[in-house]
């Protein structure tokens, strides 16, 4: 029965130390990302064009502020992880979708779950 508790108390310890190293490994990709602009580049095959197809922003917190993906027309979408708990968590992402002139078509909230929230739809009316 002892060596049971010690073998359970070295696993606890063991995964403590896991669930620690994870966290830290988060809090240093963080510390990288800090401010970042990052700019992923496409090509296709058999094309030397590179295209840009995302731009990713950081905050000085390193987390993730705002998404743009792009497609061969220009902007297609971007995305805005605006609100963050006390906890540091996403509470709320917004998608903006966007027409081939650029303009905005609708906006989608999602809760951070992935679960669609709510839509807001844009109506360019002429004078």
């Amino acid at each position: 029965m002892k060596k049971i508790l010690v073998l359970l108390a070295f696993i606890a310890i063991g995964l403590g130390a896991v669930a620690q190293s994870v966290s830290e490994s988060t809090i240093t990709k963080r510390e990288n990302r800090r401010g970042m602009v990052l700019k992923e580049w496409n090509t296709a095959a058999g094309d030397k064009r590179a295209f840009l197809d995302r731009v990713t922003t950081y905050d000085e917190m390193g987390r993730k502020v705002e998404e743009i993906e792009y497609a061969s027309y220009g902007q297609k979408w971007r995305v805005v992880s605006e609100y963050y708990n006390d906890r540091d968590k996403v509470v709320r992402i917004r998608k903006f979708e966007y027409d081939e002139d650029g303009a905005k078509v609708r906006q989608l909230n999602y809760y951070p779950n992935g679960k669609l929230e709510s839509v807001k739809t844009f109506e360019y009316v002429p004078k």
